[in-house]
């Protein structure tokens, strides 16, 4: 049953090196496997599979998202790793950037090298 399948999630990029040092090296995902057209990443118990198109541009739009147990701590811990969260005029979001809901989850945006809209969530 999908119930108990493994997720996988989909990202484009346009450089692959450069991509692979973003999602490994600075958010510390695991790289499980690639093939010639992609890699395979371990993020939990889902994947997400990098695909590389040259001509790749990102549309603004989200494309993955984490849902974490302390949001301000994995902010804090990912901006000391040179990541950039996203501040939108009138969000009235907080000095990490983070955004809380009228139901009262949180979210943090930023983006990966190639404008891929990423988000962390704590709900």
């Amino acid at each position: 049953m999908l119930s108990s399948a493994t997720p996988v999630g989909f990202i484009h990029v346009s450089d692959r090196d450069r991509s692979l040092a973003f999602y490994v090296d600075t958010l510390g995902l695991r790289l499980k496997s690639s093939d010639p057209f992609g890699d395979f990443l371990q993020s939990g118990p889902g994947l997400i599979r990098m695909t590389v198109l040259a001509d790749y541009k990102a549309d603004g739009r989200p494309r993955y998202g984490w849902d974490v147990a302390d949001i301000a701590a994995e902010v804090s811990a990912l901006r000391t790793r040179g990541v950039v969260f996203n501040v939108y005029d009138g969000m009235g979001q907080d000095a990490l950037g983070i955004w809380t809901s009228p139901g009262g989850s949180k979210v943090a945006w930023f983006n990966d090298p190639d404008g891929n809209l990423l988000s962390l969530s704590q709900t």
